[in-house]
């Protein structure tokens, strides 16, 4: 193996990267989604609390939704500028799109606990920002409509 050699995410420029929403990679019949919240190193990152508490919250309804049996994996990006959402690539851009919005609506409306934020459900249970985690939701959904969906790719 040679280590030298950059993953396909460390080749994107990073100080031209914009919020919105790009297909990052395909493979083996997994489509991976950049699901880009903040401009990478000339906006704050998201904190902790926001991050792990979309992360549950999005987790929620994507996973609850119509097309939660399409759905393999949402985390936060390791640089907390937004998450990778990894569906089956038999779900349409325009399908994840949508998805998407509607997380985003679910998070700015939600109240009550957080889904998974117990001692019992969660390794981390304290740091969740519910209100942060709205902001941010609200921010991106808005991101999303200026951008529509044209291509997901960077």
């Amino acid at each position: 193996m040679n280590k030298n050699n950059l993953i396909a995410s460390f080749q994107i420029d990073h100080l031209t990267l914009l919020p919105g929403l790009y297909l990052s990679r395909s493979d083996k019949g997994v489509l991976t989604y950049d699901l880009r919240f903040t401009a990478p190193n000339r906006e704050p990152v998201l904190s902790t609390g926001i991050c792990h508490a979309i992360e549950h919250l999005a987790a929620t309804y994507f996973r609850n939704s119509t097309e939660g049996d399409k759905i393999v994996y949402l985390g936060p990006m390791g640089c907390r500028t937004g998450f990778y959402l990894l569906v089956w690539d038999d779900l349409s851009f325009r399908a994840v799109y949508e998805l998407i919005i509607a997380a985003m609506d679910y998070i700015c409306e939600f109240s009550g606990q957080i889904p998974g934020s117990s001692p019992a459900e969660c390794g981390n249970y304290s740091d969740m920002d519910l209100p942060g985690a709205k902001a941010a939701a609200a921010h991106y959904k808005q991101v999303l409509l200026e951008r529509g969906d044209r291509s997901p790719n960077y």
